[in-house]
């Protein structure tokens, strides 16, 4: 108490006296915040100190923990990084009793009761640098939080703390509330996209044991001196690829609500993101128990409208789970199909050529996407079986006619302009370029699946804006935890 009296006498003092030296204010300001936290410091001891009175006074000579028993032994210290800085405070040990010869393990009651865990930070510099972490790399949000903090946790404790979060992240998607105020037809969109992962030889030399380097002359130096080092990679065989990705499913869900008059849907309203690099199924499974939640269970007769890009699989399983919806393939996809078979009938960019894709356009928009194919096949027919660039056109034709053939059923592009509904799968799309390739797809990037996905996890909760929610829901689990077991949690985790 003492300590903050004269810190915070001292800040009206300085105040009084930079104001009298006529300093400029933004001299004042930057002298004033290392004043100001230091105070909050101290305030934060005094918090600690406050709270481990109270904690302590409470304590009986036998405590029982889920079943153990725990007895008080003398006080331990710990310096602890909190949003003003680093403060060190002392809090008392409760010893579990055991027989004689086992390992006895403790806790301490002022840190479970305050959701402090063993990883010597706070909560709240946890959730900033995760957060950052989410949408820069781990150096950046790093070297960000060093703006604005006074001390940052290292980008091996950033990457640690996101595995960390991210073994709650399914915990929290399964019990998340449904939105509130939604509307009366769900649109659920599913795409599919690859991210960057580390080959086995790439993991080998990243996770194997380092050589000792000598020091170079200079940083000029250090490119040449590590291609010295480096051994030649075998040339890749044709049709390899470098980026060795992995496919991950993203899912975007929202809904549309009708005007009191008229015909139009607005919206999207509620808009929520999933994303995982489980199998396809899963998102679909997924978007299954967040649609019950909002109020379209199976068997609804209230509107579902499933969009993809034409993936078999997914249709499979939106078949399979969603019997009841409406499955739409997105237009765009088509459209590029038209334009490829039109540069198979015509010269590519000749006026012939884009009349011809206008023409299919018209026919795709008005419901009688049965006509296209029946064009194509009368284009198949003309083109002879030999010479030269024939095979490659009729191949690539037959491919779109199947491709059209096989979906005609979600191409009723007339009905769903007619009842206002979704034609494309934009959203979904601008939600891969901006959840994953914008903080995962970069040069040089090289992830481990299970790191991607707690990751891209992360970054969903983020963009449906249940960021704090999350954070309180892991806070509030782990103390609860450590409460009722009398455990010591960590929540950095290297796997």
């Amino acid at each position: 108490r003492a300590e903050v009296l004269v810190r915070a006498r001292s800040l009206i003092a300085l105040a009084v006296g930079q104001a009298g030296a006529s300093a400029t204010f933004a001299a004042f300001e930057k002298t004033v915040t290392s004043e100001v936290f230091a105070l909050g410091r101290a305030v934060v001891v005094l918090f600690l100190v406050a709270s481990e009175a109270r904690v302590r006074a409470a304590l009986t000579e036998r405590i029982v923990r889920d079943g153990r028993v725990f007895r008080p032994a003398p006080a331990q210290s710990r310096n602890l990084l909190s949003w003003f800085g680093v403060v060190r405070y002392r809090r008392t040990y409760l010893r579990e009793v055991v027989a004689a010869g086992k390992k006895a393990r403790g806790f301490h009651p002022l840190d479970a009761e305050l959701g402090l865990l063993t990883d010597r930070l706070s909560p709240n510099v946890f959730s900033i640098a995760v957060r950052l972490a989410t949408r820069m790399s781990f150096a950046d949000a790093r070297d960000l939080c060093g703006w604005f903090l006074p001390g940052v946790p290292s980008t091996e404790v950033i990457e640690s703390a996101v595995l960390g979060y991210g073994r709650y992240t399914q915990e929290w998607f399964e019990q998340a509330p449904a939105p509130e105020d939604d509307g009366e037809v769900l649109v659920i969109m599913l795409d599919g996209k690859g991210v960057p992962t580390a080959t086995d030889t790439e993991l080998a030399k990243r996770r194997g044991k380092r050589k000792r380097r000598n020091k170079t002359p200079s940083p000029r130096h250090r490119g040449r001196q590590s291609r010295e080092r480096l051994t030649k990679k075998p040339r890749r065989k044709k049709g390899d690829k470098s980026k060795n990705a992995k496919m991950g499913t993203m899912l975007v869900m929202f809904t549309l609500k009708k005007q009191p008059y008229g015909s139009l849907l607005l919206g999207p309203i509620n808009k929520r993101y999933y994303a995982s690099f489980a199998q396809k199924r899963h998102a679909v499974q997924v978007a299954r128990r967040e649609a019950t939640k909002r109020g379209f269970p199976p068997g609804t007769k209230r509107t579902i409208q499933a969009v993809t890009d034409g993936d078999n699989d997914l249709a499979r399983y939106i078949a399979e789970i969603f019997p009841d919806a409406m499955h739409t393939i997105d237009v765009m996809h088509v459209v590029e199909k038209l334009w490829d078979a039109g540069s198979s009938v015509y010269r590519e960019g000749s006026p012939q050529c884009r009349a011809w894709v206008e023409v299919q356009k018209d026919a795709l928009y008005a419901g009688e996407a049965a006509n296209i194919v029946a064009e194509l096949d009368r284009q198949l027919a003309r083109i002879p079986k030999t010479g030269p660039g024939n095979k490659y056109r009729r191949e690539k034709l037959a491919e779109i006619r199947g491709y059209i053939h096989k979906r005609l059923t979600g191409m009723n592009y007339r009905e769903l302009m007619a009842r206002d509904l979704e034609l494309g799968s934009g959203p979904v799309e601008g939600a891969i370029k901006n959840l994953m390739y914008r903080r995962m797809d970069q040069g040089g990037m090289r992830w481990i699946k299970e790191r991607a996905e707690a990751l891209l996890q992360l970054r969903c909760i983020d963009a449906n804006g249940d960021w704090e929610a999350f954070v309180n829901f892991v806070h509030d689990k782990t103390r609860q935890s450590a409460i009722t077991k009398g455990e010591r949690i960590r929540l950095q985790q290297r796997h």
